[in-house]
Order: C-alpha cells, then structure tokens, then sequence
C-alpha cells in the first residue's frame, strides 16, 4: 500500500482510452469488470489485471503497488484515474448510469475513505481467486495481457 499517496487524477502519455487495471485475483474486482463488460454494448472499456505483464507496467507507472493494488485505474483522455473517481467515471460513462456522476459532489477525501474501507477487506469479504480471471473466447478481445495484445487492438 501506498500510505499517505495522493490519488487524484493524474496525466499520463501513450495509453489508450478506456483501460481499466484491476486485481486480476480479487472477486470483488473481477466482478466489476463483469458488471462492466455487460453494461457496456459499445466495448468502449478494455481490462488489464494488475498480474498481467501490461498491467504491472501500467500500474507502476501509476503508482499503484502491484503485489497489493490498493486501487484500479481508468485511463481517459490522457488521464488515469484512481478509487471513487474511476468508478465514478466508469459507471457515468456507460448507457443509463450517467446519474453515478452526482456522486461527484461528495468530497474526494469522504468518497475515498468509504472506497479504502471495503479495498482493505475485499479480500476476506468478497474472497480471492488462485489466479487471474480467464475470459472466454468472445471477450478475450477486450482483455489486454501484454504489449503485443494492446499493439492489436
């Protein structure tokens, strides 16, 4: 864990729209990008767990600590961004849940605490997987596992 780091949203160069890192083991997160994948008909969003070779180069360019991902990240325009503002702007950005981004409103510092309480027990409330999630055939595309599978898409 990064203690004390600062999680807002920060530039960053030469990565596509719509990447979202997460943890690959963790069920919690391996259930969001679930819920994402089937609320997103336009495949707008690809996914790179945080055990992946690209995924542990993105998210140590982010700063996020690949052995404990404290965070997922979506990247935006040029922008990554971390804990209650990615899902903020994951869930704002998908058809009929533009409302979430009200959510915004809340303070950062208030919104991030609530997003560290469940993060610090996803484990032992939601459980872990001995190994990243595996898509099937039909959505192997929107995952991306190292460079040579982002260079193709």
């Amino acid at each position: 864990m990064n203690p004390g780091r600062d999680w807002k949203p920060q530039r960053i160069d030469g990565v596509a729209d719509g990447v979202i890192v997460f943890d690959g083991v963790c069920v919690l997160c391996s259930g969001w990008v679930r819920f994402v994948i089937e609320r997103d008909p336009a495949a707008r969003f690809r996914f790179t767990p945080v055990q992946s070779a690209y995924g542990s180069a993105l998210a140590a360019r982010l700063g996020i600590t690949v052995e404990d991902p404290e965070t997922n990240a979506v990247i935006f325009a040029g922008r990554a961004y971390f804990k209650s503002d990615a899902a903020i702007a994951v869930l704002s950005s998908l058809p009929r849940w533009s409302w979430v981004q009200a959510f915004s409103a809340v303070p950062r510092p208030i919104r991030d605490r609530a997003y560290d309480w469940i993060a610090r027990r996803r484990y032992r409330l939601f459980g872990r997987h001995n190994s990243c999630m595996v898509p099937t055939p039909e959505l192997a595309q929107r995952f991306v596992f190292d460079e040579s599978t982002m260079a193709a898409q």
